[in-house]
This record gives C-alpha cells, sequence and structure tokens, in this order.
C-alpha cells in the first residue's frame, strides 16, 4: 500500500513537472533570453517614440500612429518582436538620452537627429530618413517659394527651438515670431496672421497630413538644412545596430519605407528630400 502510494505520488510530481516545462515558452519573455546579451534577445521590446507629432509618432487613447511608429513597427517584426509585445515609451526631445542610458527604453524612433555630441551618450543605428528644415505656407500661397522669398514675411515657430535660430541667424529681413508650440502657429497660419512656419519638413507635413487641416497648407519643398533620423540605442550595443541596420535596409527595398511616407505623410503630398532612402551608417 505505501508502496502504491509512493508511485502515486512520484507519477504526479513528474507530471506536474511536465506540464510546468510546456508552459514555460508562452511567448512573454523579456529580458536578455538565452545565449544572448544584445536588447532584441528577448521578445518584447519597449520603444520611445513622440506622443504629440502628427504623422510621425501620435499616441491618441491606446493607439499609436505615424511614419516613425510604422518603422519601429517593422523593424521589431524583423528582430522578432510581435506588434503586441512592444511596450510605446513617450520619448520628449530633452529625455531621450537617459531613458536610453538608464534602460527605460531598448530603443527610440523619435525624429532623432544623428549629431557628434550625442553620439558620445548613445549608439545610433540608421539613419532611416533625412529631413530639412523647411517652410509651411497656404495652398494658395505661391508668394514664398523658400526661404529667400520671407524677407519681410512673418514666420512663426517655436521659442529656442534649432529651427528659429537658424531663422534668426541666417535671414534677418524675416518678422519671426516665436511660439509655445509648432500646434500654436498653424491657426495663426491659417487666417493669415503668419506666413509661414518653420520646421524639419517631415514634422510640417505631418500637420498639414491631419484631416482637419486637409487642403488647407503645403510644403514648399526647398530644404535649407540636413537632419538625419537614427535609431538611438545603448552606448556600444552593437550587435544590436547591426540587426536594426539589416532591417532598415529591407524595408528600403521592400516597399515599407515608402509605404510607411505614403500613409502617414502623402495626404500632404509630401515627397522626401535628396539622399532618401538613406544609406545606413556603419555601426561602431
Amino acid at each position: 500500500m505505501n508502496a502504491r502510494r509512493i508511485g502515486a505520488i512520484g507519477a504526479a510530481v513528474a507530471l506536474a513537472i511536465g506540464l510546468s516545462a510546456c508552459g514555460s515558452d508562452d511567448g512573454g519573455e523579456t529580458g536578455t533570453g538565452s545565449g544572448g546579451d544584445s536588447t532584441t534577445s528577448g521578445k518584447k521590446l519597449k520603444i520611445g517614440i513622440k506622443f504629440d507629432q502628427p504623422g510621425l509618432g501620435l499616441k491618441k487613447g491606446t493607439e499609436v500612429s505615424g511614419f516613425d511608429v510604422d518603422i519601429a513597427k517593422y523593424v521589431a517584426k524583423e528582430l522578432g518582436t510581435a506588434e503586441g509585445d512592444i511596450e510605446w515609451v513617450q520619448a520628449p526631445s530633452p529625455q531621450r538620452e537617459t531613458l536610453i542610458s538608464t534602460g527605460q527604453v531598448d530603443m527610440i524612433f523619435a525624429t532623432y537627429s544623428i549629431t557628434d555630441a550625442r553620439k558620445e551618450k548613445v549608439t545610433f543605428a540608421g539613419p532611416y530618413f533625412i529631413a530639412g528644415q523647411d517652410l509651411l505656407v497656404r495652398s494658395d500661397d505661391a508668394s514664398i517659394t523658400g526661404p529667400d522669398a520671407l524677407t519681410g514675411k512673418k514666420l512663426c515657430s517655436v521659442k529656442g527651438s534649432t529651427s528659429a535660430q537658424k531663422v534668426k541667424d541666417k535671414y534677418p529681413g524675416v518678422q519671426l515670431q516665436e511660439f509655445a508650440t509648432y500646434s500654436e502657429c498653424l491657426p495663426a497660419l491659417g487666417t493669415g496672421g503668419v506666413d509661414a512656419l518653420t520646421t524639419d519638413d517631415t514634422i510640417l507635413a505631418g500637420y498639414a497630413a491631419q484631416e482637419e487641416f486637409k487642403g488647407k497648407f503645403k510644403v514648399v519643398g526647398q530644404p535649407f538644412s540636413e537632419e538625419k533620423y537614427g535609431v538611438g540605442l545603448k552606448k556600444g550595443d552593437v550587435e544590436t545596430c547591426t540587426k536594426v541596420n539589416d532591417a532598415l535596409k529591407k524595408a528600403f527595398t521592400d516597399g515599407a519605407w515608402q509605404k510607411a511616407i505614403d500613409d502617414n505623410l502623402g495626404p500632404a503630398n509630401y515627397k522626401p528630400g535628396p539622399g532618401n532612402p538613406p544609406t545606413p551608417a556603419e555601426c561602431v
């Protein structure tokens, strides 16, 4: 009797262990996974995006959308992470380096321009897009064809932005009006309070592509700076950088990159400027 009882207990223990082993691979694993130390070895990813840039990175309720978002989803899929396993994290410009260095995000897609100063703190994959400072004007305005036509015009930008500073330095004849946010410039542009709005052409196209502004604005299409958007990664993570670059190259050739542009910025009749799609730099 005791032997039979002991045998039954042993069988039950073996069954429980077997069920536990079968249930351990549930697709919800996080962390480094087995045999790897890069940020993409596990199936879940924390990706930083902008929450307030229409057409690029926008969060409404639980939904996220935009060009950066679509490229991030594509890259994540190539790295083995399904869309449902992505945690989207807000990445305001001043906080991006901190979010990466402290591990609050695994990577950032947030109109993140690659600069020498930032490369001291962050490893960049890409670039995946080359933007440029441009002008947004009313659709029926043919008088502004580029920055040289701004003399005497009222130009809106954001106080303290590099876009505003560039205009001050290069085009002193402009009547620059600085608002707190770009979204505040749009009503003024629509009513004629200002003649143009300036920042990265992608951001301008994102605003112009919104349903509420459909047909009202256009991007001039004469960029006067170069901004290379990169994917921010933890400093020194060459392994992940290489994988991301491979995914970006695939997106450039299989139509996914162009589709992301058309879906998000196409309603503004936006066309990518020279150098697009770019060639990702070697990871170091």
